[in-house]
């Protein structure tokens, strides 16, 4: 039993991790910056070190004002496309059986194609247009990449680390080291529509947020059976900064710096194959339309998306591997603060499911009770 839950709380742990890395719904700007208690999840003890790193893809394209997809904007070749990539790295340290210390150094690369910031969208269903008023742009990119907001963190374990369920508390800080004026070139401006004008690009590819953000993180889990374990997770991330201004496409606009959550609930089981574990869940990430401290104006797509997360993890000594892909059952572009004021409801891009890989390996010999105490790595796998 003890031994059981040695090896499957790692494969819970490392699932937890790529929870906290994962976040990133496309125009809804749900950054990896969500989940600044990274690692906390892992019950390390003293002088133990977990160090590992987090690749993570999603491909947003689909429109959706509230719960309504408008399919309209595929069929007539419209749709913003956003494709992120994540590459977070990770350390945590046990500062005893039950305190841990985490820091996560994300960086990140984005490529946004659209045709209405480079020109105008198409209007061929418009009867009424006469010909030639409406400019239908040439379909263009713009990217950003580099260091996005550093995070880091401490969490303690509520119970000993020989019981078999526990509940983790976190506290933690986002730092905006990443840039949030991140510049490129957009096509087709003017009033002629002939000009190339070097601006900030769109909110949901800022490499940063702009804000300096507190954390809060629940993490816990429960055997179920022999086999099964129940795990769940909560996270909110506080923005007290209400908004920054940056110009775009030729204009300035205040851009605001929201809060995030995200919650999360699942059972992990084990599999014949010794060291290999499913997990299968369901989560919701998303932006709220007003912040818990601080004003709400200034821009922004609030939103959240609902997913079934299937995910599997194979343990090899001192190493873990996890692969997950959250997929989308759900997905609102909730109303803004703006939107309710003017009586509008903009729309928002998602992504119809993501993909997370992780690697993390844990550094350092544990005491005497190494086979009754839960953390991420199989040591008895030989």
């Amino acid at each position: 039993m003890k031994l059981f839950f040695t090896k499957a709380f790692g494969a819970l742990c490392i699932i937890a991790l790529s929870y906290n890395l994962s976040l990133g719904q496309g125009c809804v700007a749900i950054r990896s910056g969500c989940g600044a208690n990274i690692g906390g999840g892992s019950i390390l003890q003293k002088n133990q070190w977990l160090a590992g790193t987090n690749l993570r893809y999603f491909h947003s394209f689909k429109h959706f004002r509230g719960k309504h997809e408008e399919t309209y904007r595929v069929e007539e070749g419209s749709e913003v496309i956003n494709d992120s990539f994540f590459l977070d790295f990770l350390i945590s340290y046990g500062i005893s059986d039950r305190w841990s210390a985490n820091v996560t150094l994300p960086f990140v690369y984005h490529n946004r194609s659209s045709m209405y910031e480079h020109g105008g969208n198409p209007k061929t269903d418009d009867l009424t247009t006469p010909e030639n008023e409406f400019w239908a742009g040439d379909r263009n990119t713009t990217s950003s990449k580099g260091l996005s907001d550093l995070r880091f963190g401490l969490s303690y374990w509520l119970f000993q680390p020989t019981s078999s369920s526990n509940i983790s508390i976190g506290l933690g800080m986002k730092l905006p080291t990443g840039n949030y004026r991140y510049q490129d070139t957009f096509y087709n401006q003017g009033n002629n529509k002939d000009q190339e004008i070097f601006s900030g690009v769109d909110q949901s590819i800022q490499p940063g947020d702009g804000g300096v953000g507190v954390t809060f993180e629940l993490q816990g889990f429960h055997p179920l059976t022999d086999n099964i374990i129940l795990s769940g997770n909560f996270y909110y991330l506080s923005n007290p900064r209400e908004y920054y201004t940056l110009e775009t496409r030729g204009r300035s606009r205040d851009f605001s710096v929201p809060d995030q959550y995200a919650a999360r609930l699942g059972l992990l089981a084990m599999l014949p194959v010794h060291g290999l574990f499913f997990y299968g869940g369901a989560r919701l990430e998303g932006v709220p339309s007003s912040d818990l401290i601080g004003g709400d104006e200034g821009f922004r797509r609030p939103g959240y998306a609902y997913s079934l997360e299937p995910g599997i993890s194979y343990n090899i000594r001192n190493s873990s591997f996890n692969l997950t892909v959250p997929i989308a059952i759900e997905r609102n572009r909730v109303k803004s603060f703006s939107d309710k004021e003017s009586g509008g409801h903009g729309d928002a891009a998602f992504a119809d499911y993501l993909i997370n890989f992780s690697y993390i390996i844990k550094i350092g010999k544990a005491g005497s009770n190494l086979k009754t105490l839960s953390f991420p790595i199989d040591d008895t796998n030989n």
